[in-house]
């Protein structure tokens, strides 16, 4: 079975080409780069990715600007129709400024651009991104941001927690994020945001492998369907 997967790339997206490589080397098939500009989407995707990087240098608000370029109104529509959409880092930045997912990114708290390796914990581990992983299990992954301290109102805070949709916490402080959280889903949990950047740790010469395994639970989440 041939798996189509697709990339998105902005101006000044910087982790699209990790992100095509991750899908390539875990799934066998390349990823079709798509241009922020083209007004639709190839057809017949089985998976959307959104990367990292500085959409429009972080102008305006990180991901405003991207979230109203042509191909995002096609994102919205196919993520509507159950498409798998990950974003990763400006990625999920710009998945909450589509309205694809609640909450918003700010600042880091200490106010400083925050690159390493850290500990997250799995905290779903029952949706097609992270089926996979044990829940409760310690995984880690590299972090690049200046603004990945994730903020929501309590009420979708409680929300988000109430219905399972907190993927993954960072297991020890990393930028002030809200309750710890690292990613969310949406409600039919076709979408998720993400801060940590599982497409830089798919072997162990990147330093470990722990984000391949995201990529091979939603190859194996599209098998079973």
């Amino acid at each position: 079975m041939a798996f189509r997967g697709a990339v998105i790339t902005f101006p000044g997206s910087n982790c699209d080409r990790d992100m095509a490589v991750a899908l390539e080397k875990v799934w066998g098939e390349p990823a079709i780069r798509v241009w922020h500009g083209d007004p639709d989407l190839p057809e017949n995707l089985d998976f959307i990715a959104i990367p990292g990087g500085f959409s429009y240098g972080d102008y305006l608000r990180c991901g405003a600007i991207a979230s109203r370029s042509p191909v995002m109104r096609a994102v919205v529509a196919a993520a509507g129709r159950g498409v798998p959409v990950l974003g990763v880092c400006n990625g999920f930045q710009v998945l909450t400024e589509s309205g694809l997912l609640p909450g918003a990114l700010m600042r880091n708290a200490q106010l400083n651009f925050t690159c390493r390796p850290v500990p997250l914990t799995v905290e779903n581990a029952q949706s097609l991104f992270t089926a996979g992983f044990e829940e409760g299990a310690v995984v880690t992954f590299p972090v690049a941001h200046h603004d990945g301290n994730y903020f929501a109102d309590e009420q979708t805070l409680d929300r988000l927690e109430g219905e399972g949709r907190v993927a993954f916490r960072y297991a020890s402080p990393v930028n002030g994020s809200q309750r710890g959280i690292a990613g969310v889903l949406n409600a039919q949990g076709n979408v998720l945001g993400m801060m940590p950047h599982p497409e830089r740790a798919i072997e162990p010469e990147l330093g470990g492998s722990d984000g391949r395994v995201l990529f091979e639970s939603a190859i194996g989440a599209l098998v079973d369907a």
